[in-house]
């Protein structure tokens, strides 16, 4: 299996393992969308809780230039972390949500 089709996987699993039911309202559903013609990958809440409407984001990666970047984590768990122990590298991990300067003390890619 190439990188490529390798990092997608374990995107796909990685969501899986994240996506709980919502636990306030059977009316909002956990939805994992996987755009892979353009590499992006999300884990949201999405419905109505009684009269209000639910649209959370809870996790959002990106693959760009054969790297996973990790664009949002709404999660207390270490996404990173989890990348690196199903076996991708921290030279192909950019953790999008930090600036540019902050990266490079991140022991993780900067771009």
């Amino acid at each position: 299996m190439d990188k490529l089709q390798q990092y997608r996987q374990i995107i796909r699993q990685t969501l899986a393992e994240q996506a709980h039911p919502y636990s306030y309202s059977k009316d909002v559903e956990t939805e994992i969308i996987c755009d892979t013609e353009h590499d992006h990958y999300q884990l949201a809440y999405v419905g109505w809780e009684e009269q209000q409407r639910i649209f959370s984001l809870i996790l959002h990666f990106d693959i760009k230039d054969g790297k996973i970047w990790i664009q949002y984590n709404g999660t207390e768990t270490a996404i990173a972390q989890v990348l690196r122990d199903r076996g991708v590298p921290a030279y192909d991990i950019v953790l999008g949500f930090h600036s540019p300067f902050k990266r490079q003390f991140s022991g993780y890619a900067v771009s």
